[in-house]
């Protein structure tokens, strides 16, 4: 079988009323179910922030603790809602399409293992955010996130949030 080289004229073929009958005539009309979880204090304040735009379906969480009971499972961890309400992070992963963790500290790597635990358990795509000079960045956050993020970022400041959460539809 002879395969034909692609054409110069391919694209405007494409562009014709005959090809057009192939095309979806409507944008993507799914909302994506975002989850942003804060996973130390200084990421709060950075997803605190980031909550007041307007998105188009995404909740806005704090890591507060693992929970160690039997039977917990994977998502074996407090979360807390931007009223102040706590839950258990597997209910909140119940309808969830992606998860985007912010960390700024070393202290994050726990949170972050737990949450990219649960996350793969469910098939949820994960993305993962590292704000910090140095430490936070040569720290056990990245290393513990690496495995579960899809899009893992280390920038120098705060400003790629918005940026990020544009980019996945938050």
């Amino acid at each position: 079988m002879q395969r034909r080289p692609t054409l110069l004229d391919s694209c405007a073929r494409a562009a014709t009323a005959a090809e057009a009958r192939f095309r979806v005539a409507y944008p993507n009309s799914l909302q994506r179910a975002s989850l942003v979880i804060a996973l130390d204090d200084g990421a709060e304040t950075v997803v605190r922030a980031a909550a007041q735009h307007d998105w188009a379906g995404a909740r806005f969480l704090t890591y507060v603790e693992p929970v160690s009971a039997v039977g917990a499972g994977p998502g074996g961890a407090i979360v807390r809602g931007e009223d102040g309400s706590e839950s258990l992070l597997g209910d909140e992963l119940g309808d969830a399409d992606v998860v985007v963790m912010i960390a700024t500290s070393e202290r994050s790597a726990e949170a972050a293992s737990i949450i990219g635990t649960a996350s793969f358990a469910r098939g949820i795509m994960t993305a993962g955010c590292v704000f910090g000079a140095g430490d936070a960045a040569d720290s056990g956050v990245v290393t513990a996130l690496r495995p579960y993020a899809s899009v893992l970022v280390v920038a120098a400041d705060d400003d790629y949030v918005m940026e990020m959460l544009t980019a996945l539809r938050a």
